[in-house]
């Protein structure tokens, strides 16, 4: 069960960077200019970011299973659509739809893993669940370059199909009646309809502002009014669940102060991994000058990294808590940016690339284990889907605001190769917010750490 769980998730993540190294064979296959090249990455990050904490609740009060295929099936059924796609706006839209099925499926996944288990198989289950979101990110990269090089870009939406299918019937299947007998039948009161606009226009305005600040900055007013319209809908939402009888978001459980920072740890640690990518792959490709298989091979080790990061993060969280880890987490990345402040023209990809990128990569593994152990502490099973979309979501938000920051201040940079100082100023820049995120998960996460032996979690 739970290796269909998180290859399902593993699906829906990778599938947030495998599209990067095809974006050029896609443009020449489909005559596609710049801007629209962009929106076939960021339909699937607005649709999967904007939806992620309304498709949580509805796998609160609807069913978590019945989600989980609902989630698939739209999912699975996008990614054949997309690999047939003969034109721009057919696969923009694909794209889109699979945001959606993604947004319903991952939030209910991760609440059937909390169901599932307790005590000490929860914390470890949740450990491997974590080690996805930097897997799953670095394998995209890795498998779009095999695949593109060897079989087209269409078979990086057709791999889906069958994974997909599997896991569409094999889980209801091993679930059976066990998970009816565990668990109270859903809510199926009235929906809070107003409560579920405002908390999905919030975010999708938030993503498509921060992703057209990449190339418009913030000045342009049509990316500075979206983020100001995210701010209005976020107080309105607020506002709204406050004074309706049933609200679609219990706000104490928002409130809850390990949740917060489970959420802060996954938005930094997120944006801090997936804005490496972004600047790497394009170092890699437009630098270097290395094509799209070896590119994707130049992220194995980062793969490697991030499991064995969220292993030992897993163990060091038993140990020692979760402020420590995340804290010795977030300085192993600092160091890790640090290290590529040197890459230059002339630097070897495997000597000089891969021992800071790998090292940021370890350090982030540990952060992920942080991340959704903590956001998940002592949540009953009726919160667990709205607790685990508002992590996801940070995920997405995370990986948004990390590439527009990053992007900004690359600069020229990522024109050619003629001026790598941006490249250095990016990293600088990344080191310090890993310092800042170290300071700040300090001070939110639970001081203490799960009692393994007894299946209990010790927090003050």
């Amino acid at each position: 069960m739970l290796t269909l769980l998180c290859l399902a998730q593993f699906m829906l993540i990778a599938d947030v960077t495998v599209v990067n190294v095809a974006l050029p064979t896609i443009g020449a296959e489909l005559s596609l200019s710049g801007s629209a090249l962009t929106w076939i990455v960021t339909a699937y990050t607005l649709f999967f970011g904007s939806l992620l904490l309304l498709g949580g609740r509805l796998a609160d009060t609807l069913g978590k299973l019945r989600m989980y295929v609902v989630g698939l099936s739209l999912f699975t059924a996008a990614s054949l659509v997309s690999g047939l796609a003969a034109s721009g706006p057919a696969l923009i839209t694909a794209r889109s739809v699979q945001g959606v099925g993604a947004a319903l499926l991952s939030p209910a996944a991760m609440a059937l893993v909390t169901t599932l288990f307790d005590g000490p198989a929860r914390h470890k289950a949740l450990g491997l669940w974590a080690a996805i979101g930097g897997v799953g990110a670095a394998a995209g990269v890795m498998l779009g370059g095999l695949l593109v090089s060897e079989a087209g870009w269409a078979w990086i939406f057709f791999i889906n199909i069958p994974v997909g299918l599997v896991a569409l019937i094999a889980v209801p299947a091993l679930l059976g009646r066990t998970h009816r007998a565990a668990n109270p039948a859903p809510s199926r009161g009235r929906l809070d309809l107003l409560g579920a606009l405002t908390l999905t226009t919030a975010p999708a305005l938030l993503i498509y502002g921060l992703v057209e600040s990449r190339d418009r900055g913030f000045g342009a007013a049509h990316v500075w009014l979206p983020l100001v319209g995210a701010a209005a809908f976020t107080v309105a939402f607020f506002a709204v669940e406050r004074r309706v009888a049933v609200p679609l978001v219990r706000l104490e459980v928002l409130a809850r102060r390990s949740l917060l920072g489970g959420a802060l740890v996954m938005l930094a640690a997120s944006g801090l991994l997936i804005s490496a990518f972004f600047l790497n792959s394009f170092y890699v490709q437009h630098i270097l000058g290395e094509d799209a298989l070896t590119t994707g091979l130049a992220f194995l080790p980062v793969a490697v990294a991030v499991t064995l990061g969220a292993h030992l993060g897993g163990t060091a969280v038993g140990r020692i808590g979760w402020r420590l880890t995340a804290a010795a987490g977030f300085a192993l990345t600092a160091a890790g940016a640090l290290l590529l402040t040197g890459l230059t023209a002339d630097s070897e990809l495997w000597t000089g690339l891969t021992p800071g990128f790998s090292l940021m990569s370890f350090g982030l593994g540990t952060t992920f284990v942080c991340a959704t152990t903590a956001a998940m502490n002592g949540l009953g099973h009726q919160d667990t889907g709205l607790a685990s979309g508002l992590v996801t979501t940070a995920h997405e938000l995370g990986a948004a605001l990390g590439v527009a920051v990053i992007a900004m201040v690359a600069g020229a940079s990522l024109e050619g190769a003629g001026n790598l100082s941006g490249y250095a100023a990016a990293f600088t820049t990344s080191a310090f917010i890993a310092v800042a995120a170290g300071i700040s998960g300090w001070f939110l996460l639970p001081a203490g750490r799960p009692d393994l032996s007894q299946g209990r979690v010790m927090a003050h």
